[in-house]
């Protein structure tokens, strides 16, 4: 009797479990100034996900993203690099971002920051809001006038902890400040201006030493800028009457206030204080409180 052998030959299955870890790696692209964006162009391999830190306490998530700095120095910059196997691969880059060109200030509200540029052209002004601004003189006082269409006030020192309904708008630091009337500054929304009293009291307008608007205003027609015109024996250029046409503001103040500065970046913020709710003196009843430091 023969004994029959069946041989199955089952196929050799071969599983490779890869143990590579990503690789992390990065390039900088862009501005390298206070305010320019910074573009982050990711390079890494092997990674699904991506955790950015950008030395200044602000994080990312996005594969390649752009960033801006607020204050000039060195930054070192990580890249952390995830697989999705959970292992990860972390770079580090330093960068330096310079100082703004421009002297540039950021008023923070609970609404958001607003980004303004004081203007060269008006050095008393300027000198005096950077004094000021280096003091903490701004900090927690309020923005105690707000009419929308129009402007937002603020920089009485007695509105620091001012009680509900009570009068403000009458304080200041002591001293006024010399008007700096440039024709090529005038009241688009979004200009920093400085408050000033009545022509009756003050007929060479001299500006409050702290006291400070920031237009809202409304757009402009051709004939309410003919009439301005007329009223004022000024001349605006093409330019400036497209500006007032299509951003609006507030022409009516021109040559009798003081413009100093704009707003660069944070009208939406403007807009939303200018839409809050105020009593009969126009204070907002909610209080809406500012604090303003140098970006340097």
């Amino acid at each position: 009797m023969k004994l029959s052998l069946s041989l199955k030959l089952c196929p050799l299955v071969l599983l490779v479990v890869s143990c590579a870890r990503p690789v992390a790696k990065f390039s900088v692209e862009g501005g390298n100034r206070v305010l320019e964006a910074v573009q982050f162009e990711n390079q890494s391999e092997k990674a699904t996900s991506y955790l950015w830190s950008f030395g200044d306490g602000n994080s990312s998530e996005a594969e390649s993203p752009i960033h801006q700095y607020k204050a000039s120095g060195a930054y070192t910059v990580q890249l952390k690099a995830i697989n999705n196997k959970g292992k990860e691969k972390t770079v580090e880059k330093e960068i330096s971002i310079d100082p703004p060109k421009a002297c540039l200030a950021e008023l923070e509200t609970e609404f958001g920051a607003m980004i303004i540029q004081l203007y060269d052209a008006t050095p008393k002004h300027q000198d005096n809001f950077v004094k000021l601004a280096e003091e903490g003189f701004y900090d927690s006082l309020l923005f105690h006038r707000v009419i929308a269409n129009f402007m937002i006030q603020g920089g009485d020192p007695d509105s620091k902890g001012a009680q509900p309904g009570q009068p403000l708008g009458s304080g200041g630091p002591g001293y006024t400040i010399e008007a700096e009337f440039v024709d090529s500054l005038i009241h688009l929304k979004g200009a920093l201006a400085a408050a000033r009293t009545g022509d009756a009291v003050n007929p060479q307008k001299r500006s409050s030493g702290s006291q400070f608007y920031i237009v809202h205003g409304q757009q402009m027609t051709e004939d309410m800028l003919n009439r301005i015109e007329a009223q004022k024996g000024i001349r605006y250029s093409k330019e400036q009457r497209e500006a007032y046409m299509e951003v609006g503001g507030a022409p009516f103040l021109d040559r009798e206030y003081t413009v100093f500065g704009r707003v660069v970046e944070g009208l939406d913020v403007l807009d939303k204080i200018a839409a809050v709710q105020t009593d009969g003196r126009d204070r907002p009843a909610s209080d809406v409180s500012m604090k303003i430091r140098l970006i340097r």
